[in-house]
């Protein structure tokens, strides 16, 4: 990103670019970064846009080979195509493609060995975007609000992650209910985060195990069919708590080995400043116990898709099950 950032402020672009990770944010970000510079005197004219499995190589061939109308400048977004994980004849053209063309690719995955990407790689930019880490997360977030004339505590912005999770599509559409909610008010607190902010399901599902931990039945129950109102999916909210006791077991594990919070962060990919509930919500339960819970949840996988089973009577049976007292 800071190769882009310096190309952007140089005015100076390589023939193509590849935007590609698991953060629509960031992608999307500097995709229409790189569109306006590019076209600096905004000429749509010289804008082409292709999306989806199976674009026709030849149409942008076609469309680079174009000559920009009253600019110096064309450019060519291609999203989402899948060229990165199939063979193309894109791989050689854009190493003969004339020099006012530029092309953006935005993709989800690729293949580092795929021709194309090769050639991408020996030609232009590469930026692989991902969810950032937690300081970035917290000082970008901070960044959001100062440009609103906002404040907000460190200790709030951790609340709001937690309720949040790391989805930055996600984070920007909740710290703007957070700015219009707070209106005139220059403070962001926990108690407004708490009021306006909605906890993404992954959050629900970390209340509803600790729920079934701490042995409060009815709270784990209700929280399943409030769930269920919303339209989750019961596989979809089965699958979640079945990845909960893994991660507790993996949390429970690293710490009988002796390491701190920040070793196991690294070595689960969970973000800090989630760990410390982790670490908390591992001691309601015994290794022997997470490790039937896992089990439990398999045999009920295989019983709803073998047909011996409802699914929502089956994620049901697996709180009942471990929330009795």
């Amino acid at each position: 990103m800071k190769n882009i950032k310096e190309h952007i402020r140089l005015g100076q672009f390589k023939p193509v670019y590849l935007l590609y990770g698991s953060e629509g944010y960031l992608k999307r970000l500097y995709k229409d970064k790189l569109r306006t510079a590019i076209l600096s005197d905004g000429n749509e004219m010289n804008y082409s846009y292709f999306e989806g499995k199976g674009v026709d190589t030849l149409k942008v061939k076609e469309a680079a080979e174009t000559l920009p109308f009253f600019s110096e400048k064309r450019i060519i977004v291609i999203e989402n195509s899948g060229l990165f994980k199939s063979q193309s004849d894109l791989a050689d053209y854009i190493r003969e493609m004339p020099e006012t063309t530029h092309i953006v690719f935005v993709e989800s995955e690729v293949d580092k060995r795929n021709r194309l990407y090769k050639a991408v790689k020996d030609l232009g930019t590469i930026s692989e975007m991902n969810s950032m880490d937690e300081a970035n997360l917290k000082l970008w977030v901070a960044t959001l609000l100062k440009q609103e004339q906002k404040k907000i505590t460190e200790e709030s912005i951790l609340y709001l992650l937690g309720k949040t999770g790391t989805d930055m599509d996600n984070i920007s559409n909740e710290v703007e209910k957070l700015v219009c909610y707070t209106g005139d008010r220059e403070i962001i607190t926990s108690q407004d985060i708490e009021e306006v902010c909605t906890s993404q399901i992954s959050g629900k599902i970390f209340i509803m195990v600790e729920a079934i931990g701490n042995r409060r039945q009815k709270q784990a129950l209700d929280l399943y069919y409030d769930l269920l109102a919303l339209k989750e999916k019961p596989m979809s909210i089965m699958f979640l708590i079945s990845r909960q006791f893994n991660i507790l077991l993996q949390v429970k594990n690293l710490l009988s080995l002796g390491f701190n919070n920040n070793a196991i962060s690294d070595k689960t990919g969970l973000m800090p400043f989630i760990i410390g509930k982790y670490v908390s919500q591992s001691k309601n339960f015994t290794e022997k116990i997470l490790k039937e819970a896992l089990t439990y949840c398999i045999d009920m996988e295989e019983q709803v898709k073998t047909g011996r089973m409802q699914d929502s009577i089956a994620v049901e049976l697996i709180i009942v099950k471990f929330s009795a007292a």
